[in-house]
């Protein structure tokens, strides 16, 4: 697997983009930030997008990267989501108002987006990879991901969650698991505000990390930092001890 990081904060400045990542140029998780940190070549390249919940800053360049590729006659793109998800995206998204419905653009037998419904713990193929939503603890529906290549590797990511439990269940039966993306975005200082907004601090990673069997055998990038506490929750990460921490960068790449 190569993943590549075009977004990983939790805000947006001239200097970070907000949150989307790809896997082998095929398959994006997320979409805050694809148009803005992706060639046009290869966004034509990408065969679907899974999306753990629908706040703009993880779903917003779906409407750009729609226009796009409608524009080059590209094959749908497949948009994985739950329930919950899809229906905030049909209803108050691709609802012909903010934005055209490309789901029927240019035809309904032929649109620019495919919409699949992915339903919580059952697996799917998306792009080539299998992709089993589990549900987190957010302030909307929310869902993290287990992903997995044909060869029975898989990749972890949590979504916008703070707190939760059947994410770590599933996780510490995933024989293969090579790798985690998870978020934390305030510093400790913060936490009041972290847990009304349904997120992590360096404190409560460290507590949730440890619910996993090997916690420093799991090589876990950090992305959802907000830009006006990064330096703040970088260094508080730095000093947890007895974990394999990463703080992400937009443009790292990485393979597994």
């Amino acid at each position: 697997m190569d993943l590549r990081v075009v977004g990983c904060f939790g805000g947006e400045t001239p200097h970070h983009r907000t949150t989307a990542f790809v896997l082998d140029g095929r398959l994006a998780i997320d979409a805050g930030s694809l148009t803005r940190g992706l060639s046009l070549e290869d966004q034509m390249r990408l065969e679907g997008c899974i999306v753990s919940h629908a706040h703009l800053d993880h779903v917003r360049d779906l409407a750009t990267i729609a226009d796009n590729r409608c524009q080059q006659g590209c094959a749908p793109l497949v948009v994985g989501a739950t329930k919950g998800t899809l229906e905030i995206l049909r209803r108050h998204f691709f609802n012909g108002l903010l934005w055209p419905d490309f789901s029927e653009i240019p035809s309904r037998d032929e649109p620019t987006i495919r919409f699949v419904e992915l339903a919580y713990e059952e697996r799917a193929v998306i792009a080539g990879y299998e992709v089993q939503p589990i549900a987190v603890s957010h302030t909307i529906e929310s869902s993290g991901f287990l992903i997995r290549t044909e060869g029975e590797q898989a990749l972890a990511y949590s979504g916008d969650t703070g707190p939760t439990t059947r994410f770590w269940e599933l996780l510490n039966q995933e024989p293969n698991l090579r790798a985690l993306l998870m978020e934390v975005s305030f510093p400790n200082r913060e936490q009041r505000l972290a847990t009304l907004s349904g997120h992590h601090t360096p404190q409560t990673l460290s507590a949730e990390l440890r619910k996993y069997r090997a916690p420093d055998e799991l090589p876990t990038l950090l992305y959802h930092v907000k830009p006006s506490f990064q330096d703040e929750v970088e260094r508080e990460c730095r000093e947890l001890a007895g974990l394999d921490l990463r703080v992400l960068r937009d443009d790292d790449r990485f393979a597994f």
